[in-house]
C-alpha cells in the first residue's frame, strides 16, 4: 500500500466520526426521557448518559442535563444520570439544580486531569464517582471515599494513568473492590469482562456489600447479566444518547474493532 493511500484511509478514519455526528443528532430530551420511563416501567434500571455536540457550550449542556433530570425525575423511575463534569464546567451551581431534582447522580470518570475536580464534587455533593482501576491513584481515592454516602462505580478506566498503568488492570480492579468491601454506600460494577464480574460481585455479596452490575449498551452482556443473576445482584444498564454518542461510538470501534466482533458472538451465543 502507498504511502499515499495510507494517508488518505487515515484521514478518512479520523473524519469519520465527525461526519456520524453531522448525519445522526441523536435522541432529544423528550425521545430520551420517553425511551427511558419505557425500559422502567419493564423494571430496567438505567443510567442515562448525556453525550453533547462537538460545538455545544457549557450553558447549553447544563440545561439539557437540568431537562433531562426534571424529565426523569416526573417519570417516577429507577434511573441515574451520568455527568461528565468538565462538560457544563464543574459549575456547582448547575450540580446542584440536577441533585435537587432529586434524581441521583454519579460523575463520570474523565481525563486524570480532572480528577480532583470530579471526586471534590462527588464529596461535597454526595453523588456518585467512577474510580478507574488502571490508575494507580484509584487505591487511595478508593480508601478515602470508602466510608463516604458517595456511590462508586468501579472501571478498568479509558483514559491513561498520566504516570504509568497499573501492570495489571484486572488485578488492581479486585483490589479495590476488596478495599470497598463491606461499606454501606454502594458499589458498582461496570465490566464485561465475566471472570472479572464474577470474582468481584462474588466478594461484594460475600460482604453484604450494596451492588449491582452496570452494562453499557452496546457491548456484551449476555454471560455477566446470567452471573448477576445467579448472585441475585441487580444489573443497570447505561444509556448513552445525544448527538456526540454515535462518532464516540464508531470512533471507539475503528480504535478497536475487535469490540463489534465481541458483540456478535455474544449475540449469538458463541
Amino acid at each position: 500500500m502507498s504511502s499515499a493511500l495510507r494517508a488518505r484511509l487515515r484521514d478518512v478514519r479520523y473524519a469519520l466520526p465527525e461526519l456520524v455526528e453531522k448525519v445522526s443528532p441523536g435522541l432529544d430530551v423528550t425521545a430520551a426521557v420517553a425511551h427511558f420511563a419505557s425500559l422502567g416501567g419493564r423494571g430496567i434500571r438505567t443510567s442515562a448518559g448525556y453525550f453533547h455536540a462537538s460545538g455545544e457550550t457549557v450553558g447549553e449542556v447544563a440545561a439539557i442535563w437540568g431537562d433531562l433530570a426534571a424529565g426523569l425525575a416526573a417519570a417516577g423511575i429507577d434511573t441515574r444520570i451520568a455527568v461528565k463534569a468538565n462538560a457544563i464546567g464543574f459549575d456547582r451551581a448547575a450540580v446542584a439544580g440536577l441533585v435537587a431534582s432529586g434524581i441521583p447522580l454519579t460523575f463520570d470518570a474523565m481525563a486524570p486531569v480532572h480528577a480532583d475536580a470530579i471526586l471534590s464534587l462527588g464529596r461535597e455533593f454526595a453523588a456518585g464517582v467512577a474510580l478507574p482501576a488502571r490508575w494507580q491513584r484509584s487505591a487511595a481515592d478508593a480508601v478515602a471515599l470508602r466510608d463516604t454516602p458517595c456511590r462508586i462505580r468501579l472501571v478498568k478506566g479509558e483514559w491513561a494513568d498520566p504516570v504509568a498503568d497499573v501492570p495489571d488492570v484486572a488485578a488492581a480492579y479486585l483490589s479495590l473492590v476488596e478495599r470497598l468491601a463491606g461499606r454501606t454506600a454502594p458499589v458498582g460494577i461496570a465490566t464485561h469482562d465475566p471472570a472479572l464480574a464474577e470474582a468481584a460481585l462474588t466478594m461484594l455479596v460475600a460482604s453484604s456489600t450494596p451492588c449491582e452490575l452496570e452494562q453499557l449498551r452496546g457491548l456484551p452482556r449476555r454471560r455477566t447479566t446470567a452471573i448477576a443473576k445467579r448472585l441475585g445482584v441487580p444489573v443497570r444498564l447505561y444509556l448513552p444518547f445525544g448527538p456526540g454518542w454515535w462518532p464516540y461510538a464508531v470512533n471507539q470501534a475503528l480504535a478497536r474493532p475487535h469490540l463489534p466482533l465481541w458483540a456478535m458472538r455474544d449475540a449469538l451465543g458463541l
